[in-house]
Parts: C-alpha cells; sequence; structure tokens
C-alpha cells in the first residue's frame, strides 16, 4: 500500500476509522463503547500506554517473575555479530512500538550499518523525550521519531531510499495480536520493507504455565499497576468515570487460545459512564485488557509463511524465547482476510 511520501501501514482499526467528521476523541469513545458492549467486556490494549503507563511498562521488564525482557537482551546480545551480518549494509531500523528504545540500543550500540532509525510510538511526550536522548547518544545515526499508533494508518517518511528498510518488532508484541490482525500485519510489513528488506523479532515460546502466570501476575504489583492504568488513561482521554479501585488484576492461561489473557476483576456491582451512555459491571465480571500469545517454532513459520520465510532463529539455552530473522517470500501475497 504505497503512498507518495511514504508508507501507509494498516493494522487493526475499528470500521469506521475513514470518517472525516469524528475526531480521534469521538473515534476513542466508539472503541470503548464497541467494547464495553461486547460479553466479556474489552478494552484495546493500546490505551496502557499513556507516559506513566510506558514508565510502568519499563518497571515490569525488570522484574524478576518477567522473563522475556532479560531472555529477549540475552540472545540479542549473544549473537550480535551472526544478525549483523544478516542484516546486511545501510540498514534503516523501523520499530513500531518503541517505548523506551532499550534494546534498541543494543542494536545501536554494536552494529555499525545502522544508518537510520525510525522509533514509532502512541505516546508523544514519551517517545520524542526518547528521541533527544537517542541524538545525543547517537550523533552518527539519523534518528525520525514518528508518534504514531501503529494500529491505524500512519505515513513512514521515505527519506533514505537507499536503505535496506528492518522492522525490529522486540518483546513478543506479536503475541498481543489476534490471528487475523497477525496476518495484516506481516502483510503490510512485507510492503513496507520490500524485496530487499526483512523482520527481526521477538516471539515468545509455549513453556510451563506457571512460568507464564507468574510473569503476568508480579508479587510487586507493578502488572496490576499497569493494568489499572488504563482506565485512568481513558477517564482522562475521553471522560469516562471507571473507578480503579473497583477492580483487581489478574492475569490467566486459556489453553484453547495458547495466551495469557490480562483481565481487571470487579470487586463489587457499579456502574460505569461516558459520553451519555452507562454501563453495568457486575461482581466478578472482568474487563479483558490484554492477549498474549505464546507459539510453538513451527505455529509461527506456518503464520508467516504467505509473506516471510523464516530465515534463523536464536534461542536461549531454556527455550523460553525465540529471536527470529525473517526474509520476504518472492510469492508473498496480500492479505484478503477479514477485517
Amino acid at each position: 500500500m504505497q503512498m507518495q511520501g511514504g508508507n501507509l501501514a494498516v493494522f487493526d482499526w475499528p470500521d469506521n476509522y475513514m470518517e472525516d467528521t469524528l475526531t480521534k476523541t469521538e473515534s476513542i469513545v466508539n472503541e470503548i463503547v464497541d467494547g464495553l458492549s461486547k460479553f466479556p467486556k474489552q478494552l484495546p490494549s493500546k490505551y496502557f500506554y499513556d507516559e506513566l503507563g510506558s514508565q510502568l511498562f519499563d518497571e515490569i521488564t525488570e522484574l524478576e517473575e518477567y522473563y522475556p525482557t532479560r531472555t529477549e537482551r540475552l540472545i540479542l546480545e549473544s549473537n550480535l555479530e551472526e544478525m549483523g551480518e544478516m542484516l546486511g549494509d545501510n540498514v534503516e531500523l523501523i520499530e513500531p512500538g518503541s517505548g523506551s528504545s532499550e534494546k534498541t540500543r543494543i542494536l545501536l550500540d554494536h552494529l555499525k550499518n545502522i544508518s537510520c532509525y525510525v522509533p514509532i510510538d502512541i505516546s508523544g511526550d514519551y517517545l520524542f523525550k526518547v528521541a533527544e536522548k537517542l541524538r545525543e547518544e547517537y550523533p552518527h545515526i539519523a534518528i525520525e521519531p514518528l508518534a504514531a499508533d501503529y494500529t491505524r494508518p500512519f505515513e513512514l517518511p521515505d527519506t533514505h531510499p537507499e536503505a535496506r528498510r528492518i522492522v525490529f518488532f522486540p518483546g513478543s508484541t506479536i503475541g498481543n495480536f489476534r490471528l487475523n490482525t497477525v496476518q495484516r500485519f506481516f502483510s503490510v510489513i512485507a510492503d513496507i520493507v520490500g524485496k530487499k528488506g526483512g523482520v527481526l523479532i521477538g516471539v515468545d515460546l509455549k513453556k510451563d504455565i506457571r512460568i507464564l502466570e507468574a510473569a503476568y501476575n508480579d508479587k510487586r504489583g507493578i502488572t496490576a499497576e499497569f493494568n489499572k492504568n488504563m482506565l485512568k488513561h481513558l477517564n482522562r482521554v475521553i471522560g469516562s468515570d471507571f473507578d480503579p479501585e473497583l477492580y483487581s488484576h489478574k492475569a490467566v492461561w486459556v489453553e484453547e487460545k495458547g495466551c495469557i489473557e490480562m483481565r481487571l476483576y470487579a470487586r463489587a456491582d457499579h456502574k460505569v459512564r461516558l459520553n451519555g451512555y452507562t454501563f453495568e459491571v457486575k461482581s466478578g465480571e472482568y474487563l479483558h485488557t490484554e492477549n498474549s500469545h505464546k507459539y510453538e517454532l513451527t505455529e509461527f513459520a506456518d503464520i508467516v509463511a504467505p509473506w516471510f520465510e523464516v530465515a534463523k532463529v536464536w534461542t536461549d539455552a531454556n527455550d523460553l524465547f525465540s529471536v527470529q530473522y525473517l526474509v520476504p517470500r518472492d510469492f508473498s501475497l496480500s492479505y484478503s482476510g477479514p477485517l
């Protein structure tokens, strides 16, 4: 999906996103109303990430129970030379949902073939603070931040046409997407990177359920604070009246879906009001705020197969996590599934 001056990336957005009459706030209200009208009630996970939410997530990544970040970091650090060789020369590194760019620094510190870095994040204030610091640390690399919700249409600056585009998608963020969204994501990413590009992606692997559930129910309660902060964020942005103190955080493994579900359980009967709507929430009912899918290696290879071939997989000694390098297939197909 090419646009003049950049690429149009389209992932998981409401059917009415093209209506010019909708303001950003109205669009968010419609999303939340739609989610609260479902059973179980749902809230989009992208609303975790206001400035405080981004900071809380950074804290989560350092928790003892939360294995993905430190394991992925170890994999990256242990295989930098081979990764650099596979990425090639004159790389434009593109990172959707960049956050603090901490893991990206591993690549920026050691790979001399990166000429440009494009961090993309929904939290603009946080993104630009991070980008300003990156410019000071890496004056030889062009840092071009893009404040965008990468689950909606956005334009990618086409300022380095000769560079080899590599999408860096660490942290197993791909696990947060439903299957049709995963397929749409890879279809669009294949269009962005072109025939000479690639994808370096973190993919969490299936493992002992006790390890999984502990990682998302930490003893310090940081994940619970992160989960409930979404309600405060929405109150501020759309004027809803969620009371975070009426909810308890719990993450559970759902075997049939192959994922961890993040939930906020109501501690008492109450009502939530926004924009003239009123929703009753019963005690014990939950708001579903996030999925975190885990994969077998063969499962993931099958999912990306219409667009990418898995050229290399790096894992840790305990096979908890993987970093995978994907290259475009010559017979890549456009996604034509349900929106």
